[in-house]
């Protein structure tokens, strides 16, 4: 994995925005704040924990999302949704939970909250990587996601992965705080020339502008983006380079290290919504394809 500059789904750790900067949203979480303060009683010390069983006692599973579209947020009508959350709906509803609960943080504080018990389960579309591994456990991932590049109409420099960006030393830009930031510094990017702009729609508009050649950004993102633009589009996903090897990242669901009952019971209903095809119906309305669908396991994912 590269190390520090991942993002938590993108960001590396658990300081600090996500590369997916605080978007629609966030101004309503505040109001939905005072909704997470109920608690289910703290965690057991029983082995493999007993919160699923105390989660369907209380008919109510509190979600801790990060203000985040198309992952986790509140919309204009102050409803709960993203890929995250409306997945959770359907797992917990299976599991004899009926109620989900929003309880907004910033993207870092998820993995402190969840092990402060503010929430139960962070529904955010974290990534999962070894790091993130050493202080919570992951679902397997529910997506995967690849990388890709806004450029201007007809990619007239030919830019199709982060080798090429350095040998024809285009000007490059990505997001705060974004994976895509080590990647391209692991190509040979001097980091001091990267433009580091606050989100996708920045890139856009410097691509757009001609300040830059190109903006690295997730393939989801990047298209869904590109879609309104006249000037721009956005080229085929691509599996970064770490550590000299093709990366491919997933982002999953994080629960706290000693509740693996509740975890293997959610990996047992996300595996069966992998089979029938329903995960890609209900992610799909969030701009997710089959592309983004993964066999991925959180093991291979933390590195073991």
């Amino acid at each position: 994995m590269a190390p520090p500059l991942q993002p938590l789904r993108r960001i590396t750790g658990t300081s600090g925005p996500s590369r997916r900067s605080l978007l629609a949203g966030v101004a309503a979480l505040g109001a939905l704040g005072a909704a997470g303060c109920s608690r289910v009683p703290t965690a057991s010390t029983t082995d493999g924990g007993d919160l699923l069983e105390r989660l369907r006692a209380a008919g109510v599973v509190r979600l801790g999302i990060a203000g985040e579209i198309p992952f986790g947020y509140i919309d204009k009508d102050g409803e709960l949704t993203g890929e995250a959350p409306e997945l959770a709906k359907v797992i917990f509803k299976r599991l004899g939970v009926d109620r989900v609960q929003p309880v907004p943080t910033e993207f870092g504080s998820l993995i402190p909250g969840l092990n402060s018990q503010q929430f139960d389960v962070v529904a955010a579309g974290m990534y999962v990587n070894p790091e993130r591994c050493e202080q919570v456990i992951f679902s397997d991932p529910d997506y995967q996601m690849l990388d890709s590049f806004i450029v201007r109409k007809g990619n007239p420099l030919g830019l199709r992965d982060y080798q090429d960006v350095v040998e024809k030393k285009a000007k490059f830009a990505t997001g705060t705080g974004y994976a895509e930031i080590a990647y391209a510094v692991e190509a040979g990017y001097k980091e001091s020339d990267i433009l580091i702009v606050p989100d996708q729609v920045a890139g856009l508009n410097a691509v757009e502008a001609g300040r830059v050649d190109v903006f690295a950004g997730t393939a989801l993102t990047t298209r869904e983006v590109v879609k309104k633009s006249g000037k721009a589009e956005a080229t085929e996903p691509f599996k970064p380079l770490v550590d000299g090897k093709p990366h491919v990242d997933g982002g999953a669901f994080a629960f706290r290290p000693t509740e693996t009952k509740l975890r293997d019971a959610f990996n047992v209903e996300l595996a069966k919504l992998k089979k029938s095809g329903e995960l890609l119906r209900i992610l799909k309305p969030f701009g997710f394809t089959e592309d983004e669908m993964t066999d991925l396991t959180a093991k291979e994912l933390c590195g073991g």
